[in-house]
């Protein structure tokens, strides 16, 4: 987009004049998953001591939706996404879906689109209620496949 600065130049905003400046968020936003999950690559969640324990386990006993996430990212690295998604099946759901925003992103912002995410109250609502779900059922007797 052009616009006049105050010695009435033409100037562009940043971001917006290249493909390649359009692309530099989503591009960084990559490489800081990336980062991340060839660190808990890595590093190995199964072993002690490399990952602060979870305080909601530690207190009560109980599994928050997270638990089992560095586990279930460590697995995908690795390949074996049977035990990602025995690990934690929500975090699996969780990286599906952040690949297909993404892979939205990119396209939109090299066509000089934004991107348009519709998160109306009853789309977040239903998040939350799957979440809840989730994680009572995975607390409860017959939801032990759900532990990590």
């Amino acid at each position: 987009m052009r616009g006049v600065n105050a010695d009435g130049q033409g100037m562009t905003r940043p971001g917006t004049g290249s493909v390649f400046g359009r692309l530099a968020v989503p591009a960084g936003v990559l490489g800081a998953v990336v980062g991340a999950f060839s660190y808990v690559g890595a590093v190995d969640p199964n072993e002690p001591g490399h990952y602060p324990a979870c305080p909601l386990l530690q207190v009560t006993g109980l599994y928050c939706p997270g638990c089992g996430g560095l586990r279930s990212a460590h697995a995908v690295v690795h390949g074996d996404f049977a035990a990602a998604l025995q690990d934690n099946a929500l975090a699996v759901v969780g990286y599906v879906l952040f690949a297909v925003v993404w892979t939205v992103w990119v396209i939109r912002a090299a066509r000089g689109r934004p991107l348009a995410l519709d998160l109306s109250p009853v789309r977040l609502w239903a998040a939350g209620a799957l979440v809840l779900v989730f994680t009572v059922v995975r607390n409860l007797p017959f939801g032990g496949w759900l532990h990590p």
